[in-house]
């Protein structure tokens, strides 16, 4: 993990963050991209709600979600309308291969910023379920999303609609899970899972997602031929770059985090760890040179979009500034800035192009 990996968790409770709109530039490049669509389902009219239901796990313990019961009058155009935006998140709006699928639930959620909606898709040939969400729009967390489909190994698919964000579900065992039931399992390689929390601690830094408590990532276990590979998936993207503590974009630093931050420094030598950190940012900087253009765009925007408080800004660089040694971050002015800087900061340790500064045409 980072340098100062040996330290004890600092206690950082996350404050409610304020919704940024998505701004004129940033709905431009989600257009580009075709990742703002026409939806036939807005938020706002999932909220028309008549009731709800609480909603309980195998267990027969309260979750954080309701099962939320519309009138019955909307039902049948609702529930068509849902399969409509599955079909468009799932294959780009070919509805005929989708007619065999039913909408089972709606669940909603008070947690959080986002007060997400959940929908069960289920497949009515075999029972197989899918989820996908819908949440108000908010500019950080589709800043964060992108930057999740461009900078880390996974790719995400995600629609907007004006004030509406349509997300795909991201599969995994949720991390408090992990460690109640699978962290010290004997068919796990405790090096692959030691190794896998140091890429994903260095992919959190150097692209700013903030809040990587246990609970907002999943672990991912592949078996392979001889062994289990393991990969880590942010699946919450509301904090992406706002505070302006250094350390609350480093996993390693949660409370929630420590049998983690423990684990690691158990299995893991101190060169050990700055080899899988290095390979991380190496790999970071291939990410950013192929997608070079759109990158580059979404920086731009990024760095006009004033998506937390200027304090924050410079409270962050001067944080940086020191990690890295640099001075360079003391001239920037917005996260996205801050971003970039990162990048050339890696890049100057690795010796790899950097992604060029784009402007739009």
């Amino acid at each position: 993990m980072a340098d100062d990996a040996m330290a004890y968790p600092e206690p950082a409770p996350t404050q409610r963050k304020p919704s940024y709109p998505i701004s004129p530039d940033l709905r431009g490049y989600l257009r580009r991209y075709r990742r703002e669509r026409l939806l036939p389902v807005t938020y706002a009219r999932l909220r028309a709600f008549q009731e709800v239901i609480p909603l309980t796990d195998e267990r027969g313990k309260p979750t954080l979600w309701d099962t939320v019961i519309y009138d019955n009058t909307e039902m049948p155009a609702l529930n068509e309308a849902l399969k409509q935006v599955y079909a468009l998140l799932k294959v780009d709006g070919d509805f005929s291969v989708v007619k065999h699928l039913y909408v089972d639930r709606v669940d909603f959620c008070t947690f959080g910023n986002s007060t997400p909606f959940r929908i069960r898709i289920v497949n009515a040939y075999n029972d197989n379920q899918d989820y996908f969400y819908v949440k108000k729009a908010d500019a950080s967390r589709v800043y964060g999303l992108e930057l999740e489909h461009l900078l880390s190994p996974n790719r995400l698919n995600f629609i907007t609609d004006d004030t509406t964000l349509v997300e795909e579900h991201v599969v995994g065992i949720p991390g408090d899970i992990f460690i109640d039931r699978w962290l010290h399992h004997k068919e796990l390689r405790p090096i692959r899972v030691a190794k896998e929390l140091v890429k994903f601690n260095e992919r959190c830094f150097v692209r700013l997602l903030g809040d990587m408590r246990s609970y907002n990532f999943v672990v991912l276990l592949t078996p392979d031929f001889d062994d289990w590979q393991v990969r880590i998936r942010a699946m919450d993207f509301d904090q992406q770059s706002y505070n302006g503590r250094k350390n609350f974009y480093l996993p390693q630093f949660f409370k929630e985090n420590a049998s983690f931050a423990m684990f690691c420094t158990k299995h893991l030598r101190p060169e050990t760890a700055h080899q899988y950190q290095r390979e991380e940012q190496t790999l970071m900087l291939q990410r950013a040179q192929l997608a070079s253009e759109r990158l580059g765009l979404l920086l731009h925007d990024m760095a006009r979009d004033p998506i937390a408080p200027i304090e924050k800004v410079h409270q962050l660089r001067e944080g940086l500034a020191d990690h890295y040694g640099r001075r360079d971050y003391l001239r920037c002015e917005s996260m996205g800035a801050l971003i970039r800087e990162n990048l050339e900061s890696i890049r100057r340790e690795t010796g790899r192009p950097i992604v060029p500064e784009l402007v739009p045409e």
